[in-house]
């Protein structure tokens, strides 16, 4: 049975217990290194906070450059909540990276997509899978996947010409 992400999020990030080699003696174990103190946490956090200011303050000012003077009111309209958006997508990274580490996240092999496109490569040029299609009625549904593949294709392109025709030419 498959847990929800939820879940399996929650038993990730739940801290562990080591195995107690007797229960009546409850001695606390020490490792080599020690635990930090509250003043080394705080310069750490405040470390951390700082390089993601640096680094959203520089993506933003590219961001306002690249957009131009659209980019600049957007910037402007932000104001005071500039500082907290930053900090609310420093904490978003942190949980994407305790997440992608919990679920053993990974990108798939290059097998994967060989097979892949093997096989749609394969039913494509199949003719009795196009008649089972057709009897099924599960033609409609290709159809639109088709459409919807097309159009995010299309939308891609638009977005990678920066504009809905054509190349700016100067």
């Amino acid at each position: 049975m498959v847990r929800p992400i939820s879940a399996r999020l929650a038993q990730a990030l739940r801290p562990r217990r080591l195995p107690q080699s007797s229960p009546r003696v409850r001695q606390q174990q020490r490792f080599a290194s020690s635990t930090p103190s509250a003043e080394e946490v705080q310069k750490k956090a405040q470390e951390t906070l700082a390089s993601v200011q640096k680094g959203l303050g520089q993506a933003f000012e590219a961001g306002k450059k690249f957009l131009g003077p659209v980019g600049e009111k957007a910037g402007n309209l932000l104001g005071a909540y500039r500082e907290p958006l930053q900090y609310n997508f420093a904490v978003f990274r942190e949980v994407l990276k305790q997440v992608y580490v919990a679920e053993r996240l990974q990108p798939p092999p290059v097998s994967a997509f060989s097979s892949v496109y093997s096989s749609l490569w394969s039913r494509a040029r199949s003719a009795q899978y196009w008649r089972e299609l057709v009897r099924s009625g599960d033609l409609v549904k290709v159809g639109i996947y088709a459409v919807e593949a097309f159009g995010i294709f299309k939308i891609g392109e638009i977005i990678g010409r920066r504009h809905l025709v054509g190349y700016s030419v100067q």
